[in-house]
């Protein structure tokens, strides 16, 4: 049978190998992963393991790849790839033939360029966490400049483990584009509340051996974190001459220009059916493409077709989303959001009513409900909190 390389130590390759050989796949299967782990979950670093109220684990032990008769390479990051002769070059040299191949490289933390920006630290994998962890254990003082999902997470769970948290935002208020003004308000309030101090409309001109500098004058910090957004790995596959934007593109089976090769995860620029070229950087859309990509590879009939979904946990506030929505459509909020409970639709489309996204905050087993209203128009007034 055809061999099947997948490149990536994430959800998504863990979730190829779990699918090719639940679907049959018998054939040679060989999973590259760059770092020294076996795959493993990304959000609990922000999150419990971060805090230290949950042990960091992978995903599967050895034992179970080898019952599925899967080769693991850990520690090796594929350096090259040459799509004509279909060989994959890691770092030590080693080539690996492949009949088909799968990119699931993910995506790397955005650096800063400033003065003294090699000094800060960043969160993507186990390793940069522990690094953090003992950094900001016993009261340090932790300045995170960022406003995004990592950079708030991880200032909840510094907070909560003791440390004197900064949150730097260089816009007016942190996730206002994804979330909506009253609901990122919110936000920053419960930070606040906690003790967290956020600062809106703040840059940073420099990292120095004491602390930062910014718009508002300089401020002291024992560990600095740049939480800046990611971007996707596409070094290797555009080397290689593989069709690359934002993501390695793929057509809406994740099929790649190139017709041996496809790719999933936070790396790819996948052709959603019902949304156009999209490219999620969340943990469901990994295990989710992960499947899809395994199934087309082995011929199935199958399409990316599904909304994005992504949850957060900060502080009391537990929240699940799904859909995509715009920064021009109307939230309506149902619910008491003051109390951390609530549901939140998005609302757009050529009517104004079209449900584009929703959000439930601490009232479950509703997200399945919210995906189903994507797409369909209501009317604002009989809109509830779902209870």
């Amino acid at each position: 049978m055809d061999s099947i390389v997948i490149i990536g130590g994430g959800l998504a390759a863990a979730n190829a190998v779990e699918t090719l050989r639940d679907e049959g796949f018998t054939g040679p299967l060989t999973l590259v992963a760059a770092e020294p782990l076996l795959p493993y979950e990304r959000p609990p670093l922000s999150k419990d393991v971060l805090q230290g109220t949950a042990e960091f684990e992978v995903l599967h032990d050895a034992q179970w790849y080898a019952e599925r008769d899967t080769r693991v390479i850990t520690g090796q990051p594929a350096t090259g790839l040459d799509l004509g002769g279909r060989t994959v070059i890691l770092a030590d040299g080693t080539e690996l033939h492949y009949d088909k191949l799968l990119l699931t490289t993910g995506a790397e933390p955005c650096r800063l360029e400033i003065p003294g920006a090699q000094r800060a630290l960043v969160l993507r994998t186990r390793g940069d966490e522990q690094v953090l962890h003992a950094q900001v254990a016993g009261g340090a003082r932790l300045v995170i400049i960022g406003g995004g999902w990592i950079a708030l997470e991880v200032a909840a769970s510094a907070r909560q483990n003791g440390a004197d948290v900064t949150v730097l935002v260089r816009g007016e208020a942190p996730l206002a584009d994804v979330l909506g003004r009253q609901l990122s308000d919110h936000l920053v309030a419960l930070q606040r509340a906690h003790g967290v101090d956020v600062r809106t409309s703040t840059t940073v001109t420099e990292i120095t051996a004491t602390g930062v500098e910014t718009s508002d004058g300089p401020l002291a910090a024992d560990v600095v974190l740049a939480a800046i957004g990611v971007a996707p790995s596409t070094t290797l596959a555009e080397a290689a001459g593989l069709a690359v934007g934002e993501g390695v593109i793929t057509d809406s089976s994740l099929r790649t220009s190139d017709p041996h090769v496809w790719a999933a995860g936070d790396l790819a620029l996948g052709l959603n059916t019902a949304l156009g070229p999209l490219r999620v950087e969340h943990w469901d859309n990994a295990i989710r493409q992960g499947k899809l990509a395994a199934r087309a590879m082995l011929g199935h009939d199958v399409t990316y077709d599904w909304q994005p979904y992504f949850f957060t946990d900060q502080f009391e506030f537990s929240m699940e989303y799904v859909g995509h929505g715009s920064p021009s459509d109307t939230v309506e909020i149902r619910g008491d959001l003051d109390g951390n409970e609530c549901i939140a639709y998005w609302l757009g489309g050529a009517d104004g009513r079209t449900v584009t996204a929703g959000i439930n905050v601490g009232i479950w087993d509703v997200n399945d409900t919210l995906r189903a209203m994507i797409g369909t128009s209501v009317n604002p007034d009989e809109l509830t909190d779902l209870r």
